[in-house]
């Protein structure tokens, strides 16, 4: 049976000649172009659109080279709302659909976009490589530390490429930064800090309600456990701050930070792990800390922190979010855009890289929509040339881990250590308990 890649190769023949006389009558240049054969296109599914993935469905679609021809969720509202946005920046209307897994049986999808609710991420991730396609998966890479051992094993297994959401991975002066931090510039690096601040409004006391005639309520919880109620204050964003489905603001936003910081350090898995905080500023639903300091230490050598407030945006270091590595010569300080500073053991400032592309604070959708496209092209090429991907499984799945591990030790209220081979809590039931979860019946993950 001839492949669409097959047809494509057959077809660049002919794409050649037409390229002499201009473009096929009747069509525009805009609409040629999304032909299938008139480039060889990588064409990727968007799964869960709402809102994050409205924003990746739309840069991956301004890619070159790259088509977004589905569009999936369980909000019809959403669906509707990406296909129109991919129609003004690309020409081509999407093809909507409800439930992912039809999608998966389609054969000229080569691979798809993930920024679902964070209890869909991994078993979306594994049902998908099970299909053979190729994996964008937007941070956490899970709900839990064990899903992400799940999709590190997996992806071995079924020989595809999964991107994670951990963008600043390629981002030029972010790199540049790490690349200072690990040639020595500020001396020898001893302590990272990472950190969040916002100033989040409380979410209520959930009242039960119907579920709206929009939402395949089934359908979103998919591998979740049932709850018997739906409340207002589930959707869309607030699932982020209940156990059941999100991983917090360490896991939402924290994990970004983490990951630089353990880059920079050269560092994966920690020996000790502790989180101190808690729910201070309102008294509602919200479930995971509005305060939180959680640290990661490494053989009483190295120590992570990432401190996280929710409810006081007050910057550290003038910046929202941002990490920031202490050396014996100096520090080196990253922010929330594609730029950093670089400080002596004085204090002085002695350099300073800067960049017109930047971080949009308050933004939850898409606050670097320009700067992540060198991490959507990276994706592209991986799967086109075999390039090095900037953030795989391994990459995501060690940082999200870090943060969830944070989450643990804070739930238990307990210090713990772990292996520093694979992350596993070591001598504490009560947090060994809360490494995986529970899965509604028949979504369990397997490989």
């Amino acid at each position: 049976m001839t492949s669409r890649r097959d047809f494509i190769k057959k077809m660049a023949v002919g794409t050649a000649a037409l390229s002499v006389g201009g473009v096929l009558p009747g069509f525009s240049a805009r609409s040629y172009n999304n032909i299938v054969g008139a480039n060889e296109k990588i064409k990727l599914a968007a799964i869960g659109v709402n809102s994050r993935g409205n924003a990746l469905a739309g840069g991956f679609a301004r890619e070159k080279g790259c088509e977004i021809s589905h569009v999936c969720d369980v909000d019809t509202r959403a669906i509707t709302k990406c296909v129109t946005n991919i129609q003004k920046i690309a020409g081509n209307i999407p093809r909507g659909e409800k439930d992912f897994r039809k999608l998966l049986e389609i054969k000229d999808i080569d691979g798809v976009i993930i920024a679902t609710p964070e209890h869909w991420h991994a078993p979306g991730a594994l049902m998908s490589m099970k299909a053979g396609k190729h994996v964008y998966l937007e941070k956490p890479t899970s709900h839990n530390p064990a899903e992400n051992e799940i999709l590190m094993k997996a992806v071995n297994k079924y020989n595809v490429k999964v991107q994670t959401g951990m963008q600043r991975r390629s981002w030029p002066n972010v790199k540049q930064a790490i690349e200072e931090v690990k040639s020595g510039a500020i001396g020898d690096v001893k302590f990272g800090k990472a950190w969040y601040a916002n100033n989040r409004p409380s979410i209520g006391i959930g009242k039960v309600v119907p579920v709206p005639e929009w939402l395949d309520w089934e359908l979103w919880q998919g591998p979740a456990p049932r709850l018997k109620e739906y409340k207002d204050n589930f959707l869309h964003y607030h699932w982020h701050w209940f156990y059941h489905w999100g991983t917090g603001e360490s896991g939402n936003n924290g994990v970004h930070f983490i990951d630089i910081v353990r880059w920079g350090m050269d560092l994966e898995y920690p020996t000790e792990v502790s989180s101190t905080g808690g729910r201070y500023y309102y008294q509602d639903d919200w479930q995971f800390p509005d305060t939180q300091v959680v640290n990661l230490e490494y053989n009483k050598e190295k120590l992570i922190t990432w401190e996280g407030r929710s409810t006081n945006g007050r910057t550290i270091e003038d910046q929202t979010v941002g990490c920031a590595f202490y050396g014996s010569k100096g520090v080196i300080v990253i922010g929330g855009a594609n730029a950093y500073k670089v400080y002596d053991n004085k204090n002085k400032l002695i350099k300073d890289v800067t960049s017109d592309m930047g971080f949009r604070a308050g933004d939850t959708s898409n606050p670097t929509q320009q700067l992540d496209s060198y991490h959507f092209s990276n994706f592209l090429d991986a799967i086109r040339k075999n390039t090095p991907l900037a953030a795989d499984i391994h990459v995501g799945g060690i940082s999200s881990s870090l943060a969830q591990l944070g989450n643990i030790s804070q739930r238990v209220g307990a210090t713990f250590r772990t292996d520093p081979s694979n992350g596993h809590i070591l001598k504490n039931k009560a947090a060994q308990k809360l490494w995986s979860r529970k899965y509604e019946k028949g979504w369990e993950m397997k490989i």
